[in-house]
């Protein structure tokens, strides 16, 4: 028996198991569509909602279009706020990990995804993450992972080292505590190696935003020009050393008046063991750059050396300089100075009362202000060079550089190798073992998974692996003598550079990929995430993919095909007036046009709209929408009028009207319907042709994920049957069937239970998607009167499914147009389909 009224906690709780069925197309053509895995933080937010539905319609559009579709999902499990959660809450990492897996899990099986629950995997699971120490062991040996003592930034809150990519504003990117520059040893895989490769391939790339390319670009830093060899020496020639400085305007080298250092550069460590004001001087620029002090960083400071450069050309000798603005990486940590051609330079030059020496002048030999920039012109006070162009100057000097041995031509790159090592317990132990006897030795792949213990004191400051009593604490498999394990665990984003891979084999144990699924699946279809994540997550994952085709193990390079990035849940922020605390907005109620604290009716202060947080208060809990308004709603609202690449703002008017549209259609789908049988009726036809041709309008914006257009077209479609329902015009079974065969990605509970009431066999999620190839060819089968200013001018034939868009551009081409409206402003169009067009202009 039919349900009188549309109630979602009936629907929901009926359909639930029926929409996770997963259609299976195993001859179809593979589709692998993936969203970013969620961090288990212990509840899922209304980012989660838009990010996860995004993705789930999709799938299962392209499953009812014959696709084999692959659709799993996972959990970013490692990382700092477990270990800081255990340090709170007395917890073990793991246990309250894995309670916040299945908590959310429950929170999004409501929301009805349609997963790949086999295919489930955990970062923190052993199976994966000792799987994952296969693979540090292969690129280890490939020489991609290696060792080094280096600079590193240190997270004094975290008590963990931070990649440059995690470092934003000089802060943390989770603690946002200000960052420390120390010296450690440190783990690193060689992704400059791959800055070429990874940078060209960003062209091959034609389904990514243009947006995420540009950032990744910019990051990877291509740069043209030579690496040239300069002489070093203290003021009583005592000291000789050289350097190498990369620079991308070579052809100025005749007018180098100076070289500046960065503050860490070797050679300015070494001078700083005797100089104490030096010693000064770097500390404050240390300062400044982790801080990102812009103000002390604008101003060009620098501390003069008691050192001498040659120039390799000249043979002059100038000043060296440490400077401020000069960063250790990007090129060598080394500059000449040329103040006469770079505004930097100029203005440092004018400071420090240095030379200023022009080599280039305009082609017309006219005189110029300095500094002269221009890219164009003729080379002066350069030696043989002078009376050279720039372009025949940068070619002669590099064949210089070659003969004289102080030179060549180079590409430089920003791009610096990723350190992977990080001072904490929650993540994938390194498998390494340090021997005294034997050196650092990987451990034998029979003894993975490295295990993390369970016993660690989260008592202790920094790392609870280094100070346990006996986990890290094994004997040499070479020479049997006591040895140490690596206490530092792998950078959390290494966990999630690979686990696309993994998702195709979850339970493989022989290896960490399989290559043939993975030729078989990948790159994945269609990926979604957010943007934030251009120079970290989606940078990294291109470098692993490619590094492991390197060393043999899949034979793909790229990771992603197709890459969407949504748009941030946004809502408005509420304040106290009288504590100025924030106010969650269950927290906050409209009253007589103005909005005021529930609890003490005082007004709030209301702020913009930003993005959901729980430090800003302005979050909605989605399992509050669930219950109140159900999972069809949350989707439908995602969904519907923004587009799904922009920023949607959270509105309870917005959330309303979505939940009022979906109990519309289950009163218009579920209402008696007269069958018209006789196909000669023209109304009926009429209908059926224009709900057709919205249908496949429908279709094209879903399949290229356009989902804001897609619902415009379902608001068009339901306004179209309810407007003919009060002319007792009525739709037959056949085209429900289609109509609720479309919506069913979209809103997958609703569709599904009135499938069921209609009595209509087999199961909906078993469809196939309705062929409307059809609907875009229909013949002009009607006339409509066109008036002007309320006056009959004429007629035009139209498609029976055309729409008043249609109408208007049909118009634009007919005599009636050019001669009464073309050259008038048109105030208002009045349409009635299938009856007429009026235009109401200015006379």
């Amino acid at each position: 028996m039919t349900m009188a009224r549309y109630n979602h906690r009936v629907v929901e709780k009926n359909s639930l198991e029926k929409i996770r069925f997963k259609k299976n197309n195993p001859d179809g053509e593979n589709f692998y569509c993936l969203e970013m895995f969620p961090y288990p933080s212990g509840k899922i937010h209304m980012g989660h909602v838009r990010n996860y539905t995004l993705g789930d319609v999709l799938a299962r559009y392209k499953a009812a279009c014959g696709f084999n579709v692959f659709h799993p999902m996972g959990w970013d499990a490692f990382g700092l706020p477990a270990e800081n959660a255990a340090r709170q809450k007395k917890l073990s990492p793991s246990q309250w990990t894995y309670s916040n897996i299945n908590n959310m899990k429950s929170q999004l099986k409501r929301l009805g995804l349609m997963i790949d629950d086999k295919a489930e995997i955990a970062t923190c699971d052993p199976q994966y993450y000792g799987q994952q120490q296969k693979i540090f062991l292969d690129l280890y040996q490939a020489g991609i992972a290696y060792k080094k003592e280096s600079y590193v930034n240190w997270d004094p809150v975290d008590q963990t080292v931070l990649a440059n990519e995690q470092v934003i504003d000089g802060r943390g990117w989770r603690s946002g505590a200000l960052v420390e520059r120390k010296k450690l040893n440190q783990w690193f895989l060689r992704i400059s190696d791959f800055s070429a490769e990874l940078l060209d391939g960003l062209s091959e790339l034609e389904e990514w935003p243009q947006k995420v390319k540009t950032m990744q670009e910019k990051w990877i830093g291509r740069s043209e020009g030579a690496e040239i060899t300069i002489k070093i020496s203290d003021d009583s020639n005592h000291f000789s050393n050289t350097i190498e400085i990369f620079t991308t305007r070579h052809e100025t080298i005749c007018g180098m008046t100076y070289v500046a250092l960065a503050y860490d550069h070797p050679l300015v460590v070494k001078q700083a063991k005797d100089d104490l004001q030096l010693n000064e001087y770097i500390k404050a620029c240390e300062r400044d750059v982790l801080s990102q002090n812009h103000d002390n960083l604008n101003k060009k400071t620098g501390y003069k050396l008691n050192l001498t450069a040659t120039n390799p050309v000249t043979g002059h000798n100038v000043p060296v300089f440490v400077a401020n603005y000069v960063l250790s990486d990007y090129g060598s940590g080394a500059v000449f100075g040329c103040p006469a051609h770079d505004e930097r330079d100029f203005e440092f030059a004018l400071h420090y009362n240095i030379d200023i020496c022009q080599v280039i002048q305009p082609l017309d030999g006219s005189n110029v202000s300095l500094p002269y920039l221009e890219r164009s012109g003729r080379m002066i006070n350069s030696g043989k060079f002078s009376g050279m162009t720039i372009g025949q100057a940068r070619e002669n000097l590099f064949d210089f550089f070659e003969e004289n041995n102080c030179g060549k031509e180079k590409t430089a790159y920003k791009l610096r190798d990723w350190g992977v090592s990080r001072q904490r317990y929650w993540g994938c132990p390194i498998p390494v073992i340090y021997c005294l006897n034997c050196g650092v030795l990987p451990v034998p792949i029979q003894d993975l998974p490295v295990i993390l213990p369970e016993d660690v004191d989260f008592c202790t400051q920094g790392n609870p692996l280094e100070a346990h009593p006996t986990w890290k604490h094994v004997n040499c498999h070479i020479c049997h003598a006591q040895a140490v394990r690596e206490t530092d665990t792998l950078d959390t984003f290494f966990d999630s550079s690979w686990y696309f891979m993994r998702y195709l084999t979850p339970d493989l144990e022989i290896d960490y990929v399989d290559k043939e699924a993975v030729s078989k699946y990948l790159p994945v279809n269609q990926y979604i995430g957010g943007v934030e994540h251009a120079v970290l997550h989606l940078l990294y994952s291109r470098f692993m993919t490619r590094a492991l085709e390197k060393i043999g193990k899949i034979s793909i390079k790229e990771p992603f095909k197709s890459l969407f990035t949504q748009g941030m849940v946004c809502h408005v922020t509420y304040k106290s007036s009288i504590s100025h605390e924030w106010l969650e907005p269950s927290d906050v109620k409209k009253e007589g046009g103005f909005f005021i604290e529930t609890s003490t009716g005082k007004p709030v202060i209301v702020g913009s709209s930003i993005k959901m947080s729980k430090s800003k208060s302005n979050i909605v809990d989605p399992e509050e929408i669930f219950e109140r308004y159900g999972a069809d709603t949350a989707r439908w609202f995602v969904l519907t009028d923004t587009p799904p690449d922009k920023d949607i703002e959270w509105t309870n008017a917005g959330i309303e009207a979505s939940h009022k549209f979906i109990g519309r259609v289950w009163t218009l789908l579920l209402e008696k319907s007269e069958l018209f049988e006789v196909s000669n009726n023209s109304d009926v036809s009429i209908l059926k042709d224009k709900v057709r041709y919205i249908l496949y309008d429908y279709s094209k914006f879903l399949s290229d994920m356009s989902y804001n257009k897609a619902l415009a077209k379902i608001y068009e479609l339901f306004n179209l049957i309810q407007e003919n329902s009060k002319k007792s015009i009525f739709i037959d079974n056949t085209l429900k069937k289609e109509i609720l065969i479309c919506l069913y990605p979209v809103i997958p509970f609703i569709t599904t239970q009135i499938w069921q009431e209609l009595n209509f066999s087999e199961s909906l999620s078993s469809q196939h998607w309705p062929d409307l190839s059809s609907a875009k060819i229909i013949a002009q089968d009607y006339t409509l009167a066109v008036q002007i200013s309320g006056k009959m001018r004429g007629t035009l034939k139209a498609k029976t499914s055309a729409v008043q868009g249609d109408i208007e551009e049909l118009m634009k081409e007919t005599e009636i147009y050019s001669k009464y409206i073309a050259d008038k402003k048109i105030k208002n169009i009045i349409f009635i389909p299938g009856k007429i067009i009026n235009y109401l202009i200015d006379d």
